[in-house]
């Protein structure tokens, strides 16, 4: 594919509004001093990433309530036949942005222009860290394509910065033995990024963030403190659960929270998987143009000439 072809190609698109369900709270929980409340409720929107299905809670138009993330992605379940080809996202640039890939089953191989050659796993976290400009391909490694599994995870965009946007760029993994797990009665909380009842992640950010995949047990209530006045918004991975006593959110559903308050509540009758994530936001301009993310379109336009150039480096 040609180099213009891949960054059109890549142009991003948002989730659609819902109207929030409202329900018969089964839970018990009652409204808590400082407890959050929900902005607004969206479906997430199927689509494909070359040959890779995805889900797209978002991607670009509700940075006020998502920042410092700038996009979150769904991939797969995608069944790999034994011969077959599997996932298969071609060599492309970024710059402005962490791209971080956290897989929940399968595996893949990462390839960059650090000359990073990677086979990551179920439970590992990787962030790439595109800084002022590098490429990278994700694709199925050998052993996937000729045994055959299911790949299945999330790439979620992180954005830089302004002062860090151009800084050199850098690939980070951690396994799940370092990657802290919390039980909570019968829920279990990992924490990819930040800190959570006493957990503390490994992984290093330019801003304050935090991102926790939570296994929500059936019947159990979970409250979660935040710090007023940081973005925090859920994902739903399957199942489905009530928020604030009252609101119903369900798979491929994301719930957005206003910035006051420094407490999260969640419950579900017959349990739920889901994302959290959130932190302090940039409160800077964003300008994207397919995989670059900037503060201007002047920024935007170097980036282009710097990959057209091959200025970003080679795989």
């Amino acid at each position: 594919m040609r180099r213009l072809d891949f960054i059109r190609s890549s142009a991003i698109v948002g989730a659609s509004l819902t109207t929030p369900r409202l329900l018969k709270a089964t839970s018990g929980m009652f409204a808590l001093p400082g407890e959050r409340r929900i902005a607004k409720i969206l479906n997430a929107r199927r689509s494909m990433v070359q040959n890779v299905p995805v889900l797209r809670a978002f991607a670009g138009g509700q940075n006020d309530l998502v920042s410092p993330f700038v996009m979150l992605d769904e991939f797969g379940p995608l069944d790999v036949d034994p011969g077959t080809i599997g996932m298969d996202i071609q060599a492309h640039p970024h710059a402005g942005v962490v791209p971080t890939t956290y897989l929940v089953q399968g595996s893949g191989r990462h390839t960059d222009s650090m000359k990073n050659d990677i086979v990551y796993h179920e439970g590992q976290y990787m962030l790439f860290n595109s800084g002022r400009g590098a490429i990278h391909e994700e694709v199925s490694d050998d052993q996937l394509r000729s045994n055959g599994g299911v790949v299945h995870g999330f790439q979620i965009w992180l954005n830089l910065p302004a002062k860090d946007k151009f800084c050199p760029p850098n690939t980070a993994i951690h396994n799940p033995e370092v990657i802290p797990v919390i039980q909570k009665g019968k829920s279990r909380i990992k924490i990819l990024i930040g800190s959570l009842f006493g957990g503390t992640s490994p992984t290093e950010t330019y801003s304050p963030t935090f991102y926790y995949h939570i296994t929500l047990a059936a019947g159990e209530r979970l409250d979660v403190p935040v710090t007023s006045g940081h973005n925090a918004f859920v994902y739903v991975v399957q199942g489905e659960m009530e928020l604030e006593g009252r609101h119903a959110v369900k798979d491929e559903q994301m719930a957005l929270y206003e910035r006051e308050g420094d407490v999260l509540q969640y419950y579900s009758e017959t349990g739920c998987e889901f994302l959290l994530l959130g932190g302090q936001p940039l409160n800077e301009p964003v300008v994207s143009y397919g995989p670059f993310v900037m503060n201007s379109q002047e920024q935007i336009n170097q980036c282009y000439q710097n990959y057209r150039a091959g200025r970003m480096g080679e795989l």
